[in-house]
């Protein structure tokens, strides 16, 4: 090898080290006060002054599936455990574990769980058996993943995505979403000793693979089956531009989803997925890094969703981690210039802001853009530790 080349990839791994290293203080410093400040909610955004909401708020009038039940509610306990790892501070055990003891509610209520129960008890309950063996933790983990197996459908091999929605008949919905969700069925099954939470998770994958994923890596949002025969009836556009189009948010679920069940299951082909959304996601990177909430929109107006940034990269370098050494650069190299551009343009280190990551956005033909999410400084901060393989995956 060129010692030329050898010296300069050194140089850019030692400043990539800093940077790192530097991004961790000011993660650290934020979570100190942000933690102890909203210590008593579920936050997901934040209001114009910069203060984070509380979805556990019962004083709030949500409908039954945004306020306890939203699906994102598990990412702020995910946050804390994630602080915990790294710094060995149990006060962010307890913290986490006021989400998810409130969320007990959920079972009880019932009505509003649908298969994204992966993503409120992955980072709560399965991540607080694993770091402290925490046996009631156990319990509610173990519930929840026979909701989710609850929702398969054996006739087309998939998991019903929400419940019923208004005017539309969503029996036979699937989203591209639950490859995140499967993590709870794999940790469910190695839990257990029972290979069937195995199975429906890699038959639901293995239906993605087929429907979801397009030869050139780009993914549908949302397929329709027919609930009775299993057979696919349509494609839908959901949280994208539109049908046909490549929702960034989900090529970041597919990509890190399809490397969640690789690592789950040592199947091949789920890492060969996930190689090609990759590349897919590396090739639509605009020049600044920052990513489009479709990458096949309109010029204008240009919407971006950091959260999908976050998603994306860390999908990027859950994937280094399992090529060939000559591989590795190329995926690493591009979450960086990801994560440096949110760094760089898009974090809010200040005090005036809760959140650390902006301009996020839930869907293109949405009527707000450009707010915060709990769940994208989730993916951020675990992208950051990542580079310095600080704590364990909690997928």
């Amino acid at each position: 090898m060129n010692p030329g080349y050898v010296k300069m990839e050194t140089k850019e791994r030692n400043e990539t080290g800093l940077w790192t290293d530097e991004v961790i203080g000011r993660i650290r410093s934020k979570m100190a006060w942000v933690s102890e400040k909203n210590r008593d909610k579920i936050p997901y955004t934040t209001d114009e002054n910069g203060n984070y909401d509380d979805r556990s708020d019962r004083n709030r009038s949500w409908r039954i599936d945004d306020g306890l039940n939203w699906w994102t509610n598990g990412f702020w306990s995910g946050i804390l455990w994630l602080l915990y790892q790294d710094t060995g501070e149990d006060r962010y055990a307890r913290i986490a574990r006021i989400s998810e003891e409130r969320m007990d509610r959920c079972f009880s209520d019932f009505y509003g769980l649908h298969h994204d129960v992966g993503f409120m008890y992955v980072p709560t309950a399965v991540a607080d058996y694993r770091l402290t063996g925490n046996e009631v933790s156990r319990k509610r983990a173990m519930h929840a993943a026979n909701l989710l197996a609850g929702r398969f459908n054996p006739a087309g091999r998939f998991i019903r995505a929400w419940n019923d929605l208004e005017n539309e008949d969503t029996r036979g919905w699937a989203i591209i979403d639950c490859m995140f969700n499967l993590s709870l069925l794999y940790w469910a099954s190695e839990e257990s000793g029972d290979p069937r939470f195995r199975h429906i998770a890699m038959m639901h994958a293995d239906t993605v693979m087929q429907y979801f994923v397009r030869p050139d890596g780009s993914v549908n949002h949302i397929v329709e089956f027919d609930p009775e025969t299993g057979e696919m009836v349509r494609s839908l556009g959901g949280q994208g531009y539109g049908e046909g189009s490549s929702w960034t948010r989900g090529q970041g679920w597919a990509l890190y989803g399809f490397m969640i069940s690789y690592i789950h299951t040592g199947k091949q082909e789920y890492l060969d997925t996930a190689k090609k959304v990759a590349h897919y996601c590396m090739a639509c990177i605009p020049e600044s890094g920052l990513i489009p909430v479709d990458f096949r929109q309109p010029e204008q107006p240009a919407y971006e969703d950091s959260c999908s940034a976050c998603v994306i990269a860390g999908g990027l370098l859950e994937l280094a981690k399992h090529v060939p050494a000559s591989e590795q650069a190329v995926y690493r190299n591009a979450a960086l210039r990801i994560l440096r551009a949110i760094d760089g343009q898009r974090a809010d280190w200040s005090d005036g802001c809760d959140a650390i990551v902006q301009n996020c956005s839930a869907a293109y033909h949405a009527d707000r853009h450009h707010f915060t999410m709990t769940y994208a400084d989730y993916f951020f901060i675990e992208a950051v530790y990542k580079l310095k393989n600080i704590g364990r995956l909690l997928w």
